[in-house]
């Protein structure tokens, strides 16, 4: 349940933005999250809601959240494809040789400010 490490980490960062800007509080927070990123999105919003309770800057922010297809970049064949559920090989060529370039992390994308 790695969530709630991730969720502590994020409520933080977005703190340290309100500290740094000078503002009041967070309304909005906006995250990717990578289909391989381990993280469950349910879990996710469980997380949030209970830890925005204990922040001085978040106890009113909404979470929103964009899940991120797994984008690889084909070594071979040097295209991006977008991997379907289940499907590990490049859409163009069939290589097996590949590199990730979207899907495996969770990003901050936006904080909205008061």
């Amino acid at each position: 349940m790695h969530e709630l490490s991730i969720v502590e980490s994020l409520i933080e960062l977005c703190e340290e933005h309100v500290l740094a800007n000078g503002a009041k509080s967070v309304q909005e927070i906006y995250v990717k999250i990578g289909r391989l990123s381990g993280i469950e999105e349910d879990l996710f919003k469980r997380c949030f809601e209970t830890f925005k309770e204990n922040s001085s800057f978040c106890k009113s922010a909404r979470l929103f959240i964009e899940l991120a297809p797994l984008e690889i970049l084909c070594l071979t064949c040097d295209k991006t494809s977008v991997l379907k559920e289940n499907i590990f090989k490049c859409m163009h060529c069939g290589s097996l040789e590949y590199k990730i370039t979207q899907g495996e992390d969770l990003h901050l994308m936006r904080l909205v400010m008061e």
